[in-house]
């Protein structure tokens, strides 16, 4: 079995920011305490380009990542810079399969602000994070949770989005680190003895 099973796979799609990637794999060390390994980058995804919409198909893009060289690692998650949607919404910050290998996490929409302000790359890094995190726990299996201040509260606006926390309720904690455990027992420790 790969040692890299337990480990996830943060690939920048574009041109996507080294801050950007860091600041992803440093929070999934924190909040997951599971390594993650950025890879080389990808061409943006044209073959989800929607013409009519002007957006990416955030359907299409997981789709074809599943036929992608990714088999060492357990979870996949990409770093865009364009303006994703899947067709029951107007546009969508992430996206993720639940209980799945595949997730997306996109800054396009992150940089603006209301009232047309320019957030700050601090800014920009911590509504990435969210996504990003929210994404994951997706593929760990944790659902939409009540609680407004939890990651894992579904955010369907930048004012939603900057409300949350960076960080897991209790309850949806607990449902993450026993998800982390059976995938770690399923798939092995790569190497990181530490355990949530």
């Amino acid at each position: 079995m790969s040692p890299k099973k337990g480990c996830i796979a943060v690939v920048p799609v574009g041109n996507v920011p080294e801050a950007a990637l860091r600041t992803v794999v440093a929070q999934i060390l924190v909040h997951f305490n599971l390594p993650a390994d950025i890879l080389s980058p990808l061409e943006n995804p044209e073959y989800a380009f929607d013409m009519r919409r002007r957006q990416y198909n955030a359907a299409t893009i997981i789709k074809t990542f599943e036929s992608m060289p990714f088999r060492e690692y357990g979870k996949v998650l990409a770093i865009l810079n364009v303006d994703i949607f899947i067709p029951i919404f107007t546009h969508v910050l992430g996206e993720a399969q639940e209980g799945g290998r595949y997730a997306l996490a996109s800054m396009f929409r992150l940089r603006k602000g209301p009232d047309g302000y320019s957030p700050s790359m601090s800014n920009i890094l911590e509504r990435l994070a969210k996504v990003a995190l929210h994404e994951l726990g997706h593929l760990f299996e944790v659902v939409h949770c009540a609680d407004d201040k939890c990651i894992m509260h579904f955010s369907g606006n930048l004012q939603d989005l900057d409300a949350i926390n960076l960080n897991f309720c209790s309850y949806c904690l607990r449902y993450l680190s026993e998800s982390i455990q059976k995938d770690l027992k399923r798939y092995g420790n790569p190497g990181n003895d530490r355990r949530l």
